[in-house]
């Protein structure tokens, strides 16, 4: 709780700020965007989609009526279409490529129409696809899915088609991984990350939820059980800054709040009346604009890197500027600063952040310059709660204890397979080291593809 929390927004406020951005479209604006599409022979959005959806194929069978067929071209490329068509950046993948903004023209609304086609099947309840004939040497083979984010909900879904029998760990209550708890709403509502979770249960996958693989049942377990095992375990929490005050009364894990928009009565969320969010990536952006949106009067952004290197989309970037979220580019907070409360026990409780300029200098092995501190530049922003959003921390403890090769807790797998230094363990999405870095449940979605025909090969 902050010290001096802003007073609460009206409910019906709160429930404008936190409702889906996009309206859907209707069937008239649908079909109206739909007909726009030039439907290009050699489709530059379809190569720029990570999971080659044809994306020509889907909207030229809206413009027919054919909305069953346009949804089994887009699931059968990506089962999690529905999240993927509110959550992709579609700027910088296929509506980045699509022909029409080459020529200056608004490019084709593929996300909304694909979120047009999705919302029908899933408001029809209709199951596109069904579980394929057993197959194998064993005429059943089983796999055991690690986590049930997308990358584990896609490799188990393409399983299933395939005739494999698969069981999904989840650790938390709801499976679904950061689709379900990470997600700010005004995206994306819980309520399709847990549809698309039903959907590939009725393809015969098991989700067993409240079970932590290390914990509960251990990976040789899983070895001796199942005939191949895929991890999609995604990343832990955000670590600590390693500066004073980061265990004060008003410091918040960014993923933390995100998640509580999506969980709790949004007028009973306290938020500062100054806020202060580290860190510049997608998720501190969504953190500093939840806080605005709760009712904050003023909401800071504090990277130590220039805005060039910011991890943040550009759309996302621009985004919390229009909300009103203030930048501070090449600034390194340094302690947080609080004062003691009564009665006992004695708590801290934020009232500053004490920062540094700094100054890009030569790049470090990640090869992005490394920031240097600007000496005599101590300053202080004043604030009342402090969000931390500095990325996430890898498992490399529970990789090691399985005898992974990880690259600082993050999987080394091969770019074709998914298969891991095990040979029977593959792995995908955030927890895996990969070509394509970008931060996205399409990209998870296509290594949980990639994984299971890598397995698939394996096993039959």
């Amino acid at each position: 709780m902050a010290e001096n929390p802003s007073p609460p927004l009206p409910e019906d406020v709160l429930e404008q700020n936190f409702s889906e951005l996009l309206p859907p479209l209707t069937q008239a604006e649908a079909l109206a965007e739909a007909n726009r599409c030039l439907y290009c022979y050699d489709a530059p959005c379809t190569k720029a989609c990570p999971t080659g959806i044809d994306v020509s194929t889907f909207i030229r069978k809206i413009t027919t009526g054919n909305l069953k067929g346009s949804g089994r071209v887009i699931l059968g490329s990506n089962f999690l279409g529905a999240t993927c068509a509110r959550v992709c950046p579609v700027d910088e993948l296929c509506e980045g490529a699509c022909v029409l903004r080459a020529d200056g023209r608004k490019p084709i609304g593929i996300g909304q129409l694909q979120r047009y086609v999705t919302d029908y099947i899933m408001d029809n309840d209709l199951q596109l696809f069904q579980a394929g004939p057993p197959t194998g040497p064993k005429m059943k083979t089983k796999v055991a899915c690690v986590g049930g984010g997308p990358a584990s909900l896609s490799c188990a879904a393409e399983l299933a088609k395939l005739g494999h029998a698969v069981t999904v760990f989840e650790k938390r209550e709801l499976a679904g991984g950061l689709d379900t708890y990470g997600i700010v709403v005004f995206r994306e509502p819980m309520s399709i990350s847990l549809k698309e979770v039903e959907m590939v249960q009725a393809l015969g996958v098991e989700i067993r939820t409240g079970v932590e693989v290390g914990k509960d049942v251990q990976v040789a377990d899983l070895l001796n059980d199942y005939d191949a095992v895929f991890l999609g375990i995604g990343l832990g929490p955000v670590p600590k800054l390693g500066i004073p005050g980061e265990d004060l009364v008003g410091v918040h894990d960014g993923l933390d709040w995100v998640e509580r928009v999506r969980l709790e009565n949004l007028t009973e969320i306290k938020v500062g009346r100054r806020v202060v969010v580290i860190g510049a990536g997608n998720t501190a952006i969504d953190a500093a604009v939840i806080a605005a949106r709760l009712g904050a009067e003023q909401v800071t952004i504090v990277y130590r890197r220039s805005e060039a290197e910011m991890p943040a989309y550009r759309f996302e970037y621009e985004f919390a500027r229009q909300e009103g979220c203030e930048y501070r580019w090449l600034t390194l907070p340094v302690r947080i600063l609080g004062e003691e409360q009564g009665p006992e026990p004695v708590e801290g409780r934020v009232t500053s952040v004490e920062c540094v300029r700094t100054r890009l200098g030569e790049p470090g092995q990640d090869g992005r310059r490394q920031p240097e501190v600007i000496p005599d530049t101590e300053h202080v922003i004043e604030c009342d709660q402090v969000i931390l959003a500095t990325g996430q921390s890898g498992y490399r403890e529970f990789l090691d204890s399985i005898g992974l090769e990880n690259d600082r807790g993050r999987v080394i797998v091969d770019e074709t397979t998914g298969r891991t230094s095990h040979p029977v363990i593959f792995a995908g999405g955030d927890c895996a080291v990969t070509s394509n870095e970008m931060a996205a449940v399409v990209v998870a979605v296509e290594h949980g593809k990639r994984a299971a025909q890598g397995i698939h090969a394996m096993l039959d």
